[in-house]
């Protein structure tokens, strides 16, 4: 029996808009919850907080596998497989170019993680 499953598409984590308001301030919606809690999950593995830290901060927006395998103590086929996850959670778009795999953050999604987790002052 297979631990793989699909990527959760219940909401569009890249929309322009949040799809809901910081935790403290109101009860996740349970159709985004999935969505949301695989992307989290995703970057609840060291390696792959590491990487994504790495394509997002990389010049040019992008980063190629060539320069994140190098950056690790791990197989290529490891970094492979954590870069799926960041990928099949939908925190990072990427592109083949020849034999290399370019990775891009997409910043809607870390914009929806982080504004669920901002403290605001609830309204008056």
């Amino acid at each position: 029996m297979s631990k793989q499953t699909a990527p959760l598409v219940a909401i569009d984590l890249d929309a322009a808009t949040s799809c809901c308001p910081p935790l403290t301030q109101r009860r996740v919606p349970p159709e985004a919850a999935g969505a949301l809690a695989a992307a989290f999950k995703a970057l609840g593995d060291p390696v792959r907080l590491q990487l994504m830290s790495m394509i997002a901060s990389a010049e040019g927006g992008e980063a190629c596998v060539c320069d994140l395998t190098p950056a690790f103590d791990l197989t290529g086929p490891t970094i492979s497989h954590h870069l799926r996850t960041l990928r099949e959670a939908g925190l990072v778009d990427a592109e083949r170019r020849g034999t290399w795999v370019y990775y891009r953050a997409r910043p809607g999604v870390l914009r929806q993680l982080a504004s669920l987790l901002s403290v605001e002052p609830a309204g008056p």
